[in-house]
């Protein structure tokens, strides 16, 4: 059974293979827009973006970064992240590097957005967040990976802060 997610990730570049994760329909996406709805948030105030992002994550149950090649350098991930952490949603990494984008090339491996946020008395996010590395030769078996085993990532393998 499918359940609402909200899916972070760095809109440029990696939009392309985020569509393609959000159009499985394994797990239902509370973040799903058109790139007309980025556009039309992106140069707005950050008070204005931090809004918009509050709205969409609201009634979702978890949080899905999908990491690609310079996710970890997104300051709206990171906040993503730690509004997350902070209203204690289950939360959970899967790398979409090994996709295809548009123009049909996959990425280098981006670093993990999670080993970049402290915790209060040491170590990072890392240390309880996940970060799935789907297997599979090529694309097509990386999509397959992933269609078949997000719900059951999100369901069982997924952080809940307590």
């Amino acid at each position: 059974m499918t359940q609402s997610v909200f899916f972070s990730f760095q809109y440029d570049p990696d939009n392309w293979r985020v569509q393609q994760v959000m159009n499985m329909g394994a797990v239902s996406g509370g973040s799903a827009f058109s790139p007309q709805d980025w556009e039309a948030v992106r140069y707005k105030t950050d008070a204005a973006i931090e809004k918009w992002i509050h709205e969409q994550m609201n009634y979702t149950k978890a949080v899905i970064v999908l990491v690609g090649a310079t996710t970890s350098k997104s300051r709206w991930v990171r906040h993503e992240i730690i509004k997350a952490w902070n209203d204690k949603r289950p939360l959970l990494g899967v790398r979409i590097h090994g996709l295809r984008d548009k123009d049909g090339f996959t990425a280098s491996r981006g670093a993990d957005p999670f080993a970049s946020i402290s915790m209060t008395g040491g170590g990072t996010m890392a240390n309880y967040v996940e970060l799935i590395d789907p297997v599979g030769g090529d694309s097509k078996a990386v999509y397959r990976d992933i269609e078949n085993n997000l719900e059951g990532w999100v369901n069982h393998r997924a952080y809940r802060p307590s």
